[in-house]
């Protein structure tokens, strides 16, 4: 069974993006400038599908503070800020499981086509969402 598979996947073609080696610009660092300035945008080379789970999004002014979201979270992404009874997510933590969209029972959250997240750092303003 192990070695059948082995052999399939051996002369098959591979099933992962070709991103970034084909797409690669010729400057990464220029393209990054650029994108920081805002005067390009990253685009992916694939089209995202239509039911992908990528970064939340939130909705202060719908949030109720129930905290159901703070609850089902496995990966402690949300913190509860008691002051504004509103949320602070840290998407770095993120698995994307989308528990918290399904608990919301005001649709206060959301996710996402945005799935281009890496950053140096993880406290970045790209990757906490308010």
């Amino acid at each position: 069974m192990i070695l059948a598979t082995l052999l399939k996947q051996l002369f098959s073609r591979p099933a992962t993006n070709p991103f970034p080696v084909k797409y690669m610009p010729r400057s990464v660092t220029a393209v990054l400038r650029e994108v920081a300035a805002g005067r390009a945008k990253i685009h992916p080379p694939v089209p995202t599908p239509k039911d992908l789970r990528g970064k939340l999004a939130y909705d202060p002014d719908k949030c109720i503070g129930c905290q159901l979201c703070v609850r089902v979270c496995p990966a402690k992404v949300i913190e509860f800020l008691p002051e504004t009874k509103k949320i602070r997510m840290y998407v770095a933590r993120c698995t994307f499981c989308a528990q918290c969209v399904d608990a919301c029972p005001v649709g206060a959250l959301a996710t996402t086509q945005e799935f281009l997240l890496a950053d140096t750092n993880c406290y970045s303003p790209n990757l906490i969402v308010e």
